[in-house]
């Protein structure tokens, strides 16, 4: 199973934050990020991240190819809803998000959602991909 971690710039600290207290139950998991999430969460935890390029880079269109492809099971989604942003930037945070629906990815865009999610990962609630999805 694979976790992909994405953190607005004002989010970042929560998301290390996040990925230390839970480090045990996101050992047991492949870990992606978008480039400076994934580097300083690496850093803070010692966890094993896959980097992509960074967000403005493209980092998260390269995550949203392997959510197309059925390659990430859950998305740990940190946003910053008062941040300004692009009407570019925040059309691409809408694509991914919809397609975590369009290929039923669960997405966590808050702490409280991320923490219900990684509970449910440790109580094997979101194993349904492993054991068959007629959807996909």
């Amino acid at each position: 199973m694979t976790i992909a971690l994405i953190a607005h710039d004002a989010k970042k600290e929560l998301m290390v934050q996040f990925c230390i207290a839970y480090c045990g139950i996101l050992s047991r998991y492949t870990l992606c990020a978008t480039g400076t999430t994934g580097k300083v969460v690496g850093e803070a935890t010692g966890l094993p991240i896959q980097k992509y390029f960074s967000g403005p880079q493209g980092g998260g269109e390269q995550i949203a190819a392997r959510i197309c492809c059925n390659e990430i099971d859950v998305l740990l989604f940190f946003r910053d809803p008062n941040a300004t942003k692009s009407a570019a930037a925040e059309a691409n945070d809408m694509t991914l998000l919809r397609l975590c629906d369009v290929h039923n990815v669960p997405v966590a865009t808050n702490i409280a959602t991320a923490e219900a999610l990684i509970m449910a990962l440790e109580r094997g609630d979101l194993d349904w991909r492993e054991i068959g999805n007629p959807a996909l």
